[in-house]
């Protein structure tokens, strides 16, 4: 079904890379859930007035929710598509996470009401005339929520869209919330038990669940989460395919929404290479991350120094002392500066953010071990931190 609607609904829905496919099928998985939602909450909502049970009234409030939510989910893929301008020269593209945010706003807000009406249920219970109709309703509902589920789920992973995955979350729980109303339904039916207000409090707890789920998910991203693992592995496999890189580091990505990713790194290189002919690498490799990743990078030039005999030694021996403190810990961007008097070294020290509170220590660590080798120096260390 979701390789039809693709196929019926967007054009070179295979290209997920291309920022219009992306915002088509942001905008396909909205429409899908304001159509799908809003029958659930009319077949849900006259079998809940027909039976008087709140929970049932309660789990088709939940699908009015998740219709206004899917607007709201196809109005930030429209917005997003804005090309950017004089003051907003990245794009528009954060305007789906934004989305998100009033997803999780307007998920909160109907929770705590439902809360509301479900203790008000349970305070002063009153008769519910549950029917096979209402049962096979919530049946069908449960059945429909299901396939919205993995809809969202092989949407959201498609185009990497935390908007869709959120919503793919969303209809998970509600076939929980609509499976706790059936099992109330039929206690009624089947043994005359009223939980209904109990079970209403429970699909409330749901939807509020949902909603800061969701409100986490979307406002990781605008603090300016950690970058996708798998995308910085693409990016540096990338660089590194290129016969004149010999490393990389110092790799930061900016996230400004789906299809406006920036990212930039330092490439090392040989420094008796010619300065041109790096310049050339450089801006291929930086042609090649725009056309095959959508990501606009920008390389800060390294140049390192292979012939140098105490150069190689020293190198060496700090890679050694500092494998020795901690395995995690990682040299890049190393210098050996010359003077008339004493040699300054001078190089970063990647460290895991879990040992940011020790850099003191393990500078002195360093300068000692590379004492206690003979090798006296002037050290100079900058810390970057890591994962």
């Amino acid at each position: 079904m979701t390789e039809l609607l693709l196929r019926l609904f967007v054009r070179d829905y295979r290209n997920a890379e291309s920022p219009s496919v992306h915002s088509a099928i942001g905008k396909l998985a909205g429409m899908t859930g304001i159509v799908c939602n809003l029958l659930l909450f009319l077949g849900k909502f006259i079998a809940g007035l027909l039976s008087g049970s709140v929970s049932v009234v309660a789990d088709a409030v939940n699908n009015l929710s998740d219709a206004s939510s899917s607007l709201v989910t196809l109005l930030g893929f429209r917005m997003a598509q804005q090309p950017a301008d004089r003051d907003h020269p990245y794009g528009h593209a954060r305007y789906e996470y934004i989305s998100g945010l009033v997803v999780a706003a307007l998920i909160l807000l109907i929770g705590a009401d439902l809360a509301k009406s479900s203790a008000a249920k349970i305070l002063h219970p009153a008769e519910v005339d549950f029917s096979s109709v209402t049962i096979i309703i919530l049946l069908c509902s449960i059945a429909v929520k299901i396939w919205m589920s993995v809809f969202f789920a092989a949407l959201g992973k498609r185009i990497c869209s935390a908007t869709l995955h959120a919503t793919s979350v969303d209809s998970r729980n509600d076939v929980i919330a609509s499976a706790a109303v059936l099992a109330g339904c039929l206690a009624g039916f089947f043994f005359g038990v009223n939980i209904d207000g109990w079970i209403g409090l429970a699909v409330a707890i749901f939807i509020l669940y949902s909603g800061v789920s969701i409100a986490k998910e979307t406002v990781s991203p605008l603090l300016g989460k950690r970058a996708d693992p798998e995308l910085v592995e693409r990016i540096n496999r990338l660089v590194l395919s290129h016969d004149k890189i010999l490393g990389v580091h110092d790799l930061l990505v900016h996230d400004y929404g789906p299809g406006q990713c920036f990212a930039s790194l330092h490439a090392e290189l040989d420094a008796e290479e010619d300065p041109l002919v790096c310049h050339d690498v450089i801006d291929d490799i930086e042609w090649d991350a725009l056309e095959k990743l959508n990501v606009h990078l920008v390389i800060h030039y390294d140049p390192v120094v292979l012939n140098d005999q105490e150069w190689n030694e020293t190198r060496s021996a700090i890679d050694e002392i500092i494998r020795g403190i901690d395995p995690r810990l990682s040299m890049h961007d190393f210098r050996m500066v010359r003077g008339s008097k004493q040699t300054k070294l001078v190089f970063d020290l990647a460290v895991p953010y879990s040992m940011t509170d020790r850099r003191r220590e393990l500078k002195e660590c360093i300068e000692k071990e590379l004492s206690s080798r003979g090798m006296t120096y002037d050290t100079v260390i900058r810390f970057d931190g890591k994962e």
